[in-house]
Parts: C-alpha cells; structure tokens; sequence
C-alpha cells in the first residue's frame, strides 16, 4: 500500500512538472507582479507561495527573484526571495527522499554508487560549493541532493546561508531595473551596484576554487 502511494505521489508530481514546462514558456511575470500588488499586505505570502511551487515544479527561479527585487526592493526583495528559494528546495529535496531515494540506494551501482557516496562524504560542504556557485541547474539539483544520506538540517542550512549572494546580486538587479524603467534617483549608483554584485557573483567560481586547492 506505501509503495503504492509512493507511485501515485511521484506520477502526480512528474506530470505538474510536464505540465508546468509546457506552459513555462508562458509565465507571465507581468500578471503574477499584478496579483502580488493588488494582495495588499498578503502580496508576499503571495508571492513566497509562488516561489516555492514554481522552483518545485522547475520554473525558472531567476525572473521571479528579478520580479521581488522589482516589487519589494533590494531588503525585503531579498528576504522574500530567498524564503521562496529555500522552501521550494526544501519540498524538492524531501519529495526526491520519500519517493524515490530508496530505490535508488538500493539499485546504485558503480560510478553512480561513487558519486553519491561521494557527495555524501562531503556533506554540506557540497551543499554550499554548489549553490555558491551559480554553475549548477538548482531545480535538478534540489532532487538529485534528496537522493543522498545527507542530513536534511544540513542541506537546508547551507542551502538557505550559501544562496543569499545570489538572491542578492539578482534581487538589486531587479530593483535597479524598476527603478530605471520609473526614472528614480541615483540610477547610476544603483546601477553600478548591480553590476558589482553580479561581478562579485561571477568571481565566486575562481575564488572557491582556489579555496578548496590543496596547497
């Protein structure tokens, strides 16, 4: 009977996911900013549901952190943000443990016996490496991490902790375009803001490299 629920939970969850890239090209930022504005004090419940569902059901994550950037600025954008984030890998990661780590544990073998043994022996380390990095599709990565031993407290800690760079960097850049589009005031050092940021985001890769090196 628990397999069997099993089955019916992971088919209902590939078929939102089928569905929702078929319509993904779709997604209409404009309207859910509409929605999120209209809701009054609800817009970022509102808006943090979405996120979390979105990055479930592999939506891109990168317009709507530009779209809370937009709609509540470079702060509370990135709160938001960062909360939608965290929750959406948060569910990902346990349905990808309820469903399917099991049978994958059991079947593993070889390299992918290595890889996962691999990632578990680094543990959260890997967890931060990967969202530090901006290299690595998060969707996918959110269910692959479920397929693992790692601790869930660890993985929600550096997921939630290492992705704050990057919600940032995206949020102030949503933020900076808003405020071009309405004309506001210091747009140059808005701008250049966002730019640094992304700049600091990009020079991640090379600077964590170098960190993990072996001298």
């Amino acid at each position: 009977m628990k397999g069997r629920v099993r089955l019916l939970l992971a088919l209902l969850l590939v078929a939102g996911i089928v569905l929702a890239l078929s319509l993904g090209g779709g997604l209409d930022v404009r309207t859910l900013e509409h929605w999120v504005a209209s809701a009054g004090l609800a817009g970022p419940l509102i808006f943090i549901a979405f996120y979390t569902v979105a990055t479930l059901l592999f939506l891109p994550g990168s317009l709507l952190t530009l779209a809370g950037g937009a709609l509540f600025g470079p702060l509370w954008g990135t709160l938001i943000n960062l909360t939608g984030a965290t929750l959406g890998a948060a569910l990902a990661f346990l349905a990808a443990r309820y469903l399917a780590a099991d049978w994958v544990q059991g079947r593993a073998g070889g390299l992918l016996k290595r890889l996962i043994q691999g990632v578990e022996a680094e543990g959260w380390r890997f967890v931060a490496f990967t969202r530090l990095v901006p290299l690595f599709p998060f969707n996918l990565l959110n269910y692959a991490l479920g397929l693992t031993r790692l601790p869930f407290g660890q993985y929600l800690l550096a997921t939630a902790v290492c992705m704050l760079p990057g919600a940032l960097a995206y949020t102030w850049l949503g933020y900076a375009g808003r405020e071009a589009i309405a004309g506001g005031e210091g747009l140059i050092r808005k701008g250049l803001i966002a730019l640094a940021l992304l700049a600091a985001l990009l020079f991640l890769p090379r600077l964590i490299a170098r960190l993990r090196r072996p001298p």
